[in-house]
């Protein structure tokens, strides 16, 4: 069995932990990695779009990160209890034509025993911005 700590019932250390570990995990864009916290039957709900299973993670990400370039996110814990988390976020990208737009959201997580994530709700609003006006920058 699959086991990715930290397991629930989840702690304020342990949670802040698993938001960190999930920042950084998005911030690599890379679709097999991210998938590989989710349970091989996970549900999500991303925007509008509905789907499960690993395989349809890693093609939803794939998708994602081939047309938000750039991508860049910040995750913070807003509370938790037992083996839920949720989370308010921003990120930022832009399109290929050069448009950088700054995204919001909250995300609901639900953890199965072994610590990997069978469920993910997450809404999201998209703003334009102007590249001066971008919020986070990395060394490449």
């Amino acid at each position: 069995m699959e086991v990715k700590p930290p397991l629930p019932p989840f702690t304020l250390e342990t949670a802040k932990a698993e938001v960190q570990a999930a920042e950084d995990a998005w911030n690599t864009r890379n679709p097999e990695k991210v998938s590989l916290a989710y349970t091989k039957d996970s549900t999500w709900r991303n925007r509008s779009e509905f789907f499960s299973g690993r395989d349809q993670i890693r093609e939803f990400l794939t998708r994602k990160w081939n047309t938000e370039l750039d991508y860049r996110l910040r995750k913070e814990l807003w509370s938790f209890t037992g083996n839920r988390i949720s989370v308010k976020f921003e990120y930022e990208y832009h399109t290929d034509s050069g448009q950088w737009y700054r995204a919001y959201g909250n995300e609901q997580w639900e953890f199965a025993p072994n610590g990997l994530m069978q469920r993910r709700e997450a809404s999201i609003n998209d703003v334009p911005i102007q590249e001066a006006d971008r919020k986070f920058r990395w060394e490449r």
